[in-house]
Protein backbone atom coordinates (compact mmCIF):
# COMPACT_ATOMS: atom_id res chain seq x y z
CA UNK A 1 0.00 0.00 0.00
CA UNK A 2 1.37 3.41 -0.96
CA UNK A 3 1.83 6.23 1.53
CA UNK A 4 -1.03 8.09 -0.17
CA UNK A 5 -3.33 5.08 0.29
CA UNK A 6 -2.34 4.73 3.95
CA UNK A 7 -3.05 8.41 4.54
CA UNK A 8 -6.47 8.12 2.88
CA UNK A 9 -7.35 5.10 5.03
CA UNK A 10 -6.30 6.89 8.19
CA UNK A 11 -8.33 9.95 7.27
CA UNK A 12 -11.35 7.64 7.07
CA UNK A 13 -10.54 6.44 10.58
CA UNK A 14 -10.38 10.06 11.77
CA UNK A 15 -13.93 10.52 10.50
CA UNK A 16 -15.08 7.28 12.14
CA UNK A 17 -13.74 8.44 15.50
CA UNK A 18 -15.68 11.67 15.12
CA UNK A 19 -18.86 9.81 14.23
CA UNK A 20 -18.42 7.82 17.46
CA UNK A 21 -18.27 11.09 19.38
CA UNK A 22 -14.53 10.82 20.01
CA UNK A 23 -12.19 13.69 19.17
CA UNK A 24 -9.14 12.18 17.42
CA UNK A 25 -7.15 15.31 18.32
CA UNK A 26 -7.59 15.74 22.07
CA UNK A 27 -6.97 18.95 24.01
CA UNK A 28 -5.04 17.57 26.97
CA UNK A 29 -4.15 14.52 29.02
CA UNK A 30 -2.78 14.16 32.51
CA UNK A 31 -0.35 11.30 33.13
CA UNK A 32 0.59 10.08 36.57
CA UNK A 33 3.88 8.52 35.46
CA UNK A 34 6.37 8.35 32.62
CA UNK A 35 7.44 4.96 31.30
CA UNK A 36 10.88 5.08 32.91
CA UNK A 37 9.38 5.88 36.30
CA UNK A 38 7.15 2.81 36.13
CA UNK A 39 9.99 0.58 34.94
CA UNK A 40 12.12 1.71 37.88
CA UNK A 41 9.39 1.67 40.51
CA UNK A 42 8.18 -1.84 39.66
CA UNK A 43 11.47 -3.39 38.59
CA UNK A 44 11.14 -6.12 41.23
CA UNK A 45 7.56 -7.11 40.36
CA UNK A 46 7.37 -10.87 39.77
CA UNK A 47 6.09 -12.46 36.56
CA UNK A 48 2.28 -12.75 36.64
CA UNK A 49 1.97 -10.36 39.58
CA UNK A 50 -0.44 -7.40 39.54
CA UNK A 51 -0.42 -4.27 41.70
CA UNK A 52 -3.77 -2.62 42.29
CA UNK A 53 -2.55 0.94 41.87
CA UNK A 54 -4.14 3.29 39.33
CA UNK A 55 -1.80 4.85 36.80
CA UNK A 56 -2.25 6.97 33.70
CA UNK A 57 0.27 7.02 30.86
CA UNK A 58 0.52 8.45 27.36
CA UNK A 59 2.76 7.82 24.39
CA UNK A 60 3.09 6.99 20.73
CA UNK A 61 2.12 3.48 19.62
CA UNK A 62 5.29 1.85 18.30
CA UNK A 63 4.13 -1.80 18.15
CA UNK A 64 0.61 -3.32 17.90
CA UNK A 65 -0.04 -7.03 18.49
CA UNK A 66 -3.69 -8.12 18.36
CA UNK A 67 -4.93 -11.63 19.20
CA UNK A 68 -8.74 -11.86 19.13
CA UNK A 69 -9.88 -10.64 22.57
CA UNK A 70 -6.39 -9.63 23.64
CA UNK A 71 -3.96 -6.99 22.40
CA UNK A 72 -0.55 -5.70 23.40
CA UNK A 73 0.61 -2.22 22.40
CA UNK A 74 4.09 -0.83 23.04
CA UNK A 75 3.87 2.90 23.61
CA UNK A 76 6.85 5.21 23.91
CA UNK A 77 7.08 8.53 25.72
CA UNK A 78 10.06 10.83 26.15
CA UNK A 79 11.64 8.55 28.74
CA UNK A 80 11.19 5.13 27.17
CA UNK A 81 8.76 2.27 26.48
CA UNK A 82 5.92 0.64 28.41
CA UNK A 83 3.54 -2.09 27.27
CA UNK A 84 -0.24 -1.74 27.33
CA UNK A 85 -2.02 -4.99 28.22
CA UNK A 86 -5.44 -4.69 26.54
CA UNK A 87 -8.15 -7.23 27.39
CA UNK A 88 -11.55 -6.98 25.70
CA UNK A 89 -13.78 -7.79 28.69
CA UNK A 90 -11.93 -5.44 31.05
CA UNK A 91 -12.01 -2.52 28.61
CA UNK A 92 -15.63 -3.09 27.57
CA UNK A 93 -16.73 -3.15 31.22
CA UNK A 94 -14.81 0.02 32.08
CA UNK A 95 -15.80 2.00 28.99
CA UNK A 96 -19.39 0.80 28.52
CA UNK A 97 -20.82 4.27 29.14
CA UNK A 98 -18.41 5.84 26.67
CA UNK A 99 -18.22 3.29 23.87
CA UNK A 100 -19.98 -0.09 23.95
CA UNK A 101 -17.49 -1.46 21.38
CA UNK A 102 -14.38 0.20 22.79
CA UNK A 103 -12.07 -2.78 22.31
CA UNK A 104 -13.11 -3.39 18.70
CA UNK A 105 -12.69 0.28 17.89
CA UNK A 106 -9.25 0.18 19.46
CA UNK A 107 -8.31 -2.73 17.19
CA UNK A 108 -9.87 -1.30 14.03
CA UNK A 109 -9.17 2.42 14.27
CA UNK A 110 -5.73 2.74 15.85
CA UNK A 111 -2.40 2.40 14.05
CA UNK A 112 1.29 2.44 14.79
CA UNK A 113 2.19 6.12 15.14
CA UNK A 114 -1.00 7.17 16.95
CA UNK A 115 -0.64 8.86 20.33
CA UNK A 116 -2.72 7.13 22.99
CA UNK A 117 -3.60 7.80 26.62
CA UNK A 118 -4.37 4.83 28.88
CA UNK A 119 -5.46 4.29 32.48
CA UNK A 120 -5.22 1.06 34.42
CA UNK A 121 -3.20 -0.88 36.97
CA UNK A 122 0.29 -2.37 36.86
CA UNK A 123 0.92 -5.98 35.89
CA UNK A 124 3.93 -7.99 34.82
CA UNK A 125 2.97 -10.60 32.24
CA UNK A 126 3.89 -14.26 32.52
CA UNK A 127 6.57 -13.58 29.91
CA UNK A 128 8.06 -10.89 32.13
CA UNK A 129 6.92 -7.68 30.40
CA UNK A 130 5.94 -4.84 32.75
CA UNK A 131 2.57 -3.56 31.53
CA UNK A 132 -0.23 -1.13 32.21
CA UNK A 133 -3.27 -3.41 32.53
CA UNK A 134 -5.65 -1.06 30.74
CA UNK A 135 -9.14 -0.20 31.96
CA UNK A 136 -9.78 2.65 29.54
CA UNK A 137 -8.03 4.49 26.76
CA UNK A 138 -8.30 7.79 24.90
CA UNK A 139 -7.10 8.57 21.40
CA UNK A 140 -5.02 11.72 21.80
CA UNK A 141 -3.69 12.21 18.28
CA UNK A 142 -4.43 10.22 15.15
CA UNK A 143 -1.33 9.85 12.98
CA UNK A 144 -1.96 10.18 9.24
CA UNK A 145 1.45 9.11 7.95
CA UNK A 146 3.15 5.76 8.62
CA UNK A 147 6.40 5.48 10.52
CA UNK A 148 9.41 3.92 8.74
CA UNK A 149 9.54 0.15 8.59
CA UNK A 150 10.35 -1.15 12.08
CA UNK A 151 13.09 -3.48 10.84
CA UNK A 152 14.97 -0.99 8.70
CA UNK A 153 14.09 2.26 10.44
CA UNK A 154 14.91 5.67 9.02
CA UNK A 155 18.28 4.92 7.43
CA UNK A 156 18.43 7.53 4.64
CA UNK A 157 20.85 10.07 6.13
CA UNK A 158 19.51 13.11 4.24
CA UNK A 159 15.93 12.20 5.18
CA UNK A 160 16.96 11.80 8.82
CA UNK A 161 18.25 15.39 8.87
CA UNK A 162 15.38 16.75 6.77
CA UNK A 163 12.68 15.01 8.80
CA UNK A 164 14.35 15.19 12.19
CA UNK A 165 10.97 14.75 13.89
CA UNK A 166 10.68 11.25 12.38
CA UNK A 167 14.32 10.54 13.22
CA UNK A 168 13.59 11.41 16.85
CA UNK A 169 10.51 9.19 16.93
CA UNK A 170 12.16 6.04 15.62
CA UNK A 171 15.74 6.46 16.86
CA UNK A 172 15.83 6.91 20.67
CA UNK A 173 19.62 7.35 20.59
CA UNK A 174 19.11 10.57 18.61
CA UNK A 175 16.87 11.91 21.37
CA UNK A 176 19.65 11.06 23.81
CA UNK A 177 22.13 13.13 21.77
CA UNK A 178 19.98 16.24 22.01
CA UNK A 179 19.19 15.60 25.66
CA UNK A 180 22.93 15.52 26.30
CA UNK A 181 23.42 18.64 24.21
CA UNK A 182 20.97 20.46 26.48
CA UNK A 183 22.81 19.15 29.54
CA UNK A 184 26.15 20.32 28.11
CA UNK A 185 24.97 23.86 27.40
CA UNK A 186 23.20 24.09 30.75
CA UNK A 187 26.35 22.80 32.46
CA UNK A 188 28.54 25.44 30.79
CA UNK A 189 26.15 28.23 31.78
CA UNK A 190 25.93 26.93 35.34
CA UNK A 191 29.72 26.62 35.65
CA UNK A 192 30.26 30.20 34.47
CA UNK A 193 27.44 31.75 36.48
CA UNK A 194 28.68 30.05 39.66
CA UNK A 195 31.99 31.87 39.08
CA UNK A 196 30.34 35.28 38.66
CA UNK A 197 30.40 35.45 34.85
CA UNK A 198 27.44 37.41 33.49
CA UNK A 199 25.72 36.39 30.25
CA UNK A 200 24.81 39.42 28.13
CA UNK A 201 23.24 39.15 24.69
CA UNK A 202 24.86 41.00 21.80
CA UNK A 203 23.43 41.96 18.37
CA UNK A 204 22.95 39.37 15.64
CA UNK A 205 22.44 42.12 13.04
CA UNK A 206 25.60 44.21 12.73
CA UNK A 207 26.66 47.14 10.59
CA UNK A 208 30.21 45.80 10.43
CA UNK A 209 30.97 42.09 10.70
CA UNK A 210 34.06 41.38 12.76
CA UNK A 211 35.79 39.20 15.30
CA UNK A 212 36.89 36.48 12.87
CA UNK A 213 38.08 35.76 9.35
CA UNK A 214 34.83 34.57 7.79
CA UNK A 215 32.46 35.40 4.95
CA UNK A 216 29.28 36.89 6.40
CA UNK A 217 25.64 36.62 5.39
CA UNK A 218 24.38 39.95 4.06
CA UNK A 219 20.88 41.29 4.61
CA UNK A 220 19.11 44.65 4.30
CA UNK A 221 17.02 46.79 6.64
CA UNK A 222 14.33 48.62 4.70
CA UNK A 223 13.44 51.35 7.19
CA UNK A 224 17.03 52.26 8.01
CA UNK A 225 17.98 51.86 4.34
CA UNK A 226 21.20 50.08 5.21
CA UNK A 227 23.02 46.84 4.54
CA UNK A 228 23.57 44.65 7.56
CA UNK A 229 25.47 41.44 8.34
CA UNK A 230 24.59 38.45 10.46
CA UNK A 231 27.28 38.22 13.13
CA UNK A 232 30.29 36.01 12.49
CA UNK A 233 31.39 36.26 16.13
CA UNK A 234 30.22 37.83 19.40
CA UNK A 235 33.73 39.03 20.22
CA UNK A 236 33.76 42.73 19.49
CA UNK A 237 30.56 43.56 21.37
CA UNK A 238 31.55 41.47 24.39
CA UNK A 239 34.85 43.38 24.47
CA UNK A 240 32.89 46.65 24.46
CA UNK A 241 31.27 45.38 27.67
CA UNK A 242 34.72 44.84 29.21
CA UNK A 243 35.60 48.43 28.26
CA UNK A 244 32.36 49.52 29.92
CA UNK A 245 33.35 48.05 33.27
CA UNK A 246 32.11 44.45 33.34
CA UNK A 247 34.93 42.12 34.35
CA UNK A 248 33.49 38.67 33.51
CA UNK A 249 31.07 38.31 30.59
CA UNK A 250 30.00 35.59 28.20
CA UNK A 251 27.40 34.77 25.57
CA UNK A 252 26.28 31.33 24.46
CA UNK A 253 24.60 31.86 21.11
CA UNK A 254 24.31 31.37 17.39
CA UNK A 255 26.94 32.43 14.86
CA UNK A 256 26.44 32.67 11.09
CA UNK A 257 29.11 32.22 8.43
CA UNK A 258 28.42 32.07 4.71
CA UNK A 259 30.89 29.29 4.05
CA UNK A 260 31.10 25.65 3.00
CA UNK A 261 29.30 22.72 4.56
CA UNK A 262 31.14 19.62 5.76
CA UNK A 263 31.10 17.06 8.56
CA UNK A 264 32.70 19.79 10.70
CA UNK A 265 30.99 22.92 9.40
CA UNK A 266 27.41 24.20 9.33
CA UNK A 267 26.66 27.81 8.25
CA UNK A 268 24.70 28.33 11.49
CA UNK A 269 26.41 27.09 14.63
CA UNK A 270 26.74 27.75 18.35
CA UNK A 271 29.64 29.03 20.41
CA UNK A 272 30.24 30.28 23.90
CA UNK A 273 32.56 33.30 24.01
CA UNK A 274 33.98 34.28 27.38
CA UNK A 275 35.95 37.40 28.38
CA UNK A 276 37.68 37.99 31.70
CA UNK A 277 39.37 41.26 32.63
CA UNK A 278 42.85 41.15 34.19
CA UNK A 279 43.45 37.65 32.76
CA UNK A 280 45.59 36.30 29.91
CA UNK A 281 45.63 33.21 27.68
CA UNK A 282 47.22 31.12 30.44
CA UNK A 283 44.19 31.81 32.64
CA UNK A 284 41.95 30.90 29.71
CA UNK A 285 43.74 27.56 29.26
CA UNK A 286 42.96 26.70 32.87
CA UNK A 287 39.35 27.83 32.43
CA UNK A 288 38.94 25.77 29.23
CA UNK A 289 40.22 22.63 30.96
CA UNK A 290 37.93 23.16 33.92
CA UNK A 291 34.80 23.82 31.84
CA UNK A 292 35.21 20.81 29.54
CA UNK A 293 36.25 18.32 32.24
CA UNK A 294 33.46 19.54 34.51
CA UNK A 295 30.78 19.23 31.82
CA UNK A 296 32.07 15.84 30.62
CA UNK A 297 32.09 14.43 34.15
CA UNK A 298 28.64 15.84 34.87
CA UNK A 299 27.10 14.63 31.61
CA UNK A 300 28.85 11.29 31.08
CA UNK A 301 30.12 10.43 34.55
CA UNK A 302 33.63 9.82 33.22
CA UNK A 303 36.63 11.50 31.57
CA UNK A 304 37.56 8.33 29.67
CA UNK A 305 35.55 8.52 26.45
CA UNK A 306 35.54 6.91 23.03
CA UNK A 307 35.11 8.93 19.86
CA UNK A 308 34.53 6.97 16.63
CA UNK A 309 36.47 4.04 18.02
CA UNK A 310 39.36 6.14 19.38
CA UNK A 311 40.01 6.27 23.13
CA UNK A 312 40.28 9.83 24.45
CA UNK A 313 41.43 10.75 27.96
CA UNK A 314 40.10 14.13 29.09
CA UNK A 315 41.92 13.99 32.43
CA UNK A 316 43.80 17.22 33.08
CA UNK A 317 46.40 18.64 32.81
CA UNK A 318 46.46 18.71 29.02
CA UNK A 319 49.61 18.97 26.94
CA UNK A 320 50.72 22.49 25.88
CA UNK A 321 52.99 22.83 22.83
CA UNK A 322 53.85 25.71 20.50
CA UNK A 323 52.74 25.59 16.88
CA UNK A 324 56.38 25.86 15.78
CA UNK A 325 57.38 22.85 17.89
CA UNK A 326 54.50 20.69 16.64
CA UNK A 327 55.21 21.49 12.99
CA UNK A 328 58.88 20.64 13.52
CA UNK A 329 57.87 17.41 15.31
CA UNK A 330 55.68 16.21 12.43
CA UNK A 331 57.49 17.65 9.38
CA UNK A 332 61.07 18.38 10.43
CA UNK A 333 60.61 21.97 9.26
CA UNK A 334 61.85 24.75 11.57
CA UNK A 335 60.03 27.88 10.43
CA UNK A 336 61.98 30.05 12.85
CA UNK A 337 65.23 29.31 10.98
CA UNK A 338 64.37 30.21 7.37
CA UNK A 339 66.16 33.34 6.07
CA UNK A 340 63.37 34.19 3.59
CA UNK A 341 59.84 33.34 2.50
CA UNK A 342 61.16 31.73 -0.70
CA UNK A 343 63.48 29.47 1.29
CA UNK A 344 60.58 28.46 3.51
CA UNK A 345 58.39 27.68 0.47
CA UNK A 346 61.07 25.55 -1.14
CA UNK A 347 61.57 23.51 2.03
CA UNK A 348 57.80 23.20 2.48
CA UNK A 349 57.30 21.85 -1.05
CA UNK A 350 60.06 19.31 -0.43
CA UNK A 351 58.21 18.25 2.73
CA UNK A 352 55.03 17.60 0.71
CA UNK A 353 53.00 20.74 1.42
CA UNK A 354 50.50 21.63 -1.30
CA UNK A 355 48.99 24.85 -2.67
CA UNK A 356 51.37 27.18 -0.86
CA UNK A 357 52.40 29.39 -3.78
CA UNK A 358 50.12 32.25 -2.67
CA UNK A 359 51.15 32.23 1.02
CA UNK A 360 52.12 35.87 1.68
CA UNK A 361 54.34 35.29 4.74
CA UNK A 362 56.29 32.71 6.73
CA UNK A 363 53.58 32.90 9.40
CA UNK A 364 50.88 31.93 6.89
CA UNK A 365 53.11 29.15 5.60
CA UNK A 366 53.61 27.83 9.14
CA UNK A 367 49.84 27.71 9.58
CA UNK A 368 49.45 25.81 6.29
CA UNK A 369 52.04 23.26 7.42
CA UNK A 370 50.17 22.84 10.70
CA UNK A 371 46.79 22.36 9.00
CA UNK A 372 48.10 19.98 6.33
CA UNK A 373 50.52 17.84 8.35
CA UNK A 374 49.77 18.15 12.07
CA UNK A 375 46.14 18.90 12.90
CA UNK A 376 44.63 15.48 12.05
CA UNK A 377 47.13 13.72 14.35
CA UNK A 378 46.11 15.57 17.51
CA UNK A 379 43.75 13.02 19.07
CA UNK A 380 44.29 13.59 22.78
CA UNK A 381 43.49 17.06 24.21
CA UNK A 382 46.31 19.48 23.43
CA UNK A 383 46.70 23.24 23.65
CA UNK A 384 48.53 24.50 20.55
CA UNK A 385 50.01 27.82 21.66
CA UNK A 386 51.80 30.88 20.27
CA UNK A 387 50.48 31.53 16.76
CA UNK A 388 51.95 33.75 14.01
CA UNK A 389 50.74 37.33 14.17
CA UNK A 390 49.59 37.26 10.52
CA UNK A 391 46.63 34.95 11.26
CA UNK A 392 45.64 36.45 14.63
CA UNK A 393 44.57 40.08 14.16
CA UNK A 394 42.85 40.40 17.55
CA UNK A 395 45.52 38.83 19.79
CA UNK A 396 48.14 40.58 21.92
CA UNK A 397 51.81 40.36 20.74
CA UNK A 398 53.74 37.61 22.49
CA UNK A 399 55.65 39.07 25.42
CA UNK A 400 58.93 37.40 24.35
CA UNK A 401 58.53 36.34 20.67
CA UNK A 402 58.04 39.39 18.39
CA UNK A 403 56.61 37.51 15.36
CA UNK A 404 54.04 35.62 17.47
CA UNK A 405 50.93 36.37 19.48
CA UNK A 406 49.58 34.97 22.73
CA UNK A 407 46.96 32.65 21.35
CA UNK A 408 46.01 29.02 21.77
CA UNK A 409 43.66 26.60 20.11
CA UNK A 410 42.49 23.42 21.81
CA UNK A 411 42.53 20.34 19.57
CA UNK A 412 40.79 17.06 20.40
CA UNK A 413 40.31 14.18 17.90
CA UNK A 414 42.00 16.27 15.21
CA UNK A 415 39.53 19.14 15.53
CA UNK A 416 39.78 22.67 16.83
CA UNK A 417 37.41 22.83 19.81
CA UNK A 418 38.40 26.14 21.45
CA UNK A 419 40.26 29.31 20.52
CA UNK A 420 41.69 31.92 22.88
CA UNK A 421 43.80 35.08 23.02
CA UNK A 422 45.46 37.40 25.40
CA UNK A 423 43.29 40.10 23.87
CA UNK A 424 44.86 43.01 22.03
CA UNK A 425 44.23 46.18 24.05
CA UNK A 426 46.51 48.64 22.18
CA UNK A 427 44.15 50.67 19.96
CA UNK A 428 46.93 51.85 17.62
CA UNK A 429 48.18 48.30 16.99
CA UNK A 430 44.60 47.13 16.61
CA UNK A 431 43.83 49.80 14.01
CA UNK A 432 46.89 48.83 11.98
CA UNK A 433 45.88 45.16 11.97
CA UNK A 434 42.26 45.89 11.05
CA UNK A 435 43.40 48.20 8.24
CA UNK A 436 45.58 45.37 6.91
CA UNK A 437 42.49 43.16 6.96
CA UNK A 438 40.47 45.85 5.17
CA UNK A 439 43.16 46.00 2.47
CA UNK A 440 42.81 42.24 1.96
CA UNK A 441 39.04 42.67 1.76
CA UNK A 442 39.43 45.39 -0.86
CA UNK A 443 41.73 43.08 -2.82
CA UNK A 444 38.99 40.46 -2.98
CA UNK A 445 39.46 38.33 0.15
CA UNK A 446 35.86 37.33 0.98
CA UNK A 447 36.77 36.30 4.55
CA UNK A 448 38.61 39.50 5.50
CA UNK A 449 36.67 42.18 7.38
CA UNK A 450 36.61 45.95 7.35
CA UNK A 451 37.52 48.44 10.05
CA UNK A 452 35.02 48.67 12.93
CA UNK A 453 35.54 52.32 13.88
CA UNK A 454 33.24 52.16 16.90
CA UNK A 455 35.18 49.23 18.33
CA UNK A 456 38.45 51.14 17.88
CA UNK A 457 36.88 54.13 19.63
CA UNK A 458 35.92 51.85 22.52
CA UNK A 459 39.54 50.62 22.77
CA UNK A 460 40.77 54.21 22.90
CA UNK A 461 38.77 54.69 26.10
CA UNK A 462 40.87 51.84 27.51
CA UNK A 463 40.29 48.10 27.88
CA UNK A 464 41.99 46.35 30.81
CA UNK A 465 44.23 43.32 30.19
CA UNK A 466 41.75 40.66 29.10
CA UNK A 467 41.69 36.97 28.33
CA UNK A 468 39.17 35.82 25.73
CA UNK A 469 37.96 32.33 24.93
CA UNK A 470 35.60 30.77 22.39
CA UNK A 471 34.42 27.14 22.58
CA UNK A 472 32.57 25.53 19.68
CA UNK A 473 29.47 23.99 21.26
CA UNK A 474 28.59 21.80 18.27
CA UNK A 475 32.06 20.26 18.16
CA UNK A 476 32.07 19.72 21.91
CA UNK A 477 28.69 17.99 21.61
CA UNK A 478 30.05 15.86 18.76
CA UNK A 479 32.94 14.79 20.99
CA UNK A 480 30.83 13.98 24.06
CA UNK A 481 28.06 12.20 22.13
CA UNK A 482 30.27 10.37 19.60
CA UNK A 483 28.72 12.07 16.55
CA UNK A 484 30.68 11.62 13.32
CA UNK A 485 29.12 14.66 11.65
CA UNK A 486 28.16 18.10 12.94
CA UNK A 487 24.72 17.50 11.40
CA UNK A 488 24.16 14.77 13.99
CA UNK A 489 24.79 17.31 16.76
CA UNK A 490 22.47 20.02 15.36
CA UNK A 491 18.74 19.34 15.58
CA UNK A 492 17.91 21.07 12.30
CA UNK A 493 21.02 21.49 10.10
CA UNK A 494 20.83 23.58 6.95
CA UNK A 495 20.04 21.49 3.87
CA UNK A 496 19.38 22.12 0.20
CA UNK A 497 15.71 21.99 -0.82
CA UNK A 498 14.79 18.49 -1.98
CA UNK A 499 14.16 19.63 -5.56
CA UNK A 500 17.69 21.05 -5.74
CA UNK A 501 19.12 17.74 -4.56
CA UNK A 502 17.06 15.82 -7.08
CA UNK A 503 18.15 18.08 -9.94
CA UNK A 504 21.79 17.75 -8.84
CA UNK A 505 21.48 13.94 -8.78
CA UNK A 506 19.87 13.87 -12.22
CA UNK A 507 22.47 16.24 -13.64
Amino acid sequence: MSEEDIRATRLEKVEQFRQLGMNPYAYRWESTHHAAQLQEKFADLANGEEVNIDVAVAGRIMVRRVFGKLAFFDIEDETGKIQLYLEKNRIQASMADIDANAFNHLKQLTDVGDILGAKGTIKRTEKGELSVYVKEYTILTKSLLPLPDKWHGLTDVAKRYRQRYVDLIVNPEVRQTFRRRAQITAGIRRYLEERDFLEIETPVLQAEAGGADARPFVTYHNTLDMELYLRIATELHLKRLIVGGFEKVFELGRIFRNEGISTRHNPEFTTVEIYQAYADYNDMMALTEEIITSVAQETLGTLQITYQGQAVDLTSPWRRVTMHALVKEYTGLDFQSFPSLEAAKTASKNAGLEKIEDCPSIGNLLNEAFEQKVEANLIQPIFVIDYPVEISPLAKPHRSQPTLVERFELFIVGRETANSFSELTDPIDQRQRLEEQAARKAAGDLEAQGVDEDFLTALEYGMPPTGGLGIGIDRLVMLLTDCASIRDAIAFPLLKPEKSEQIAEQG
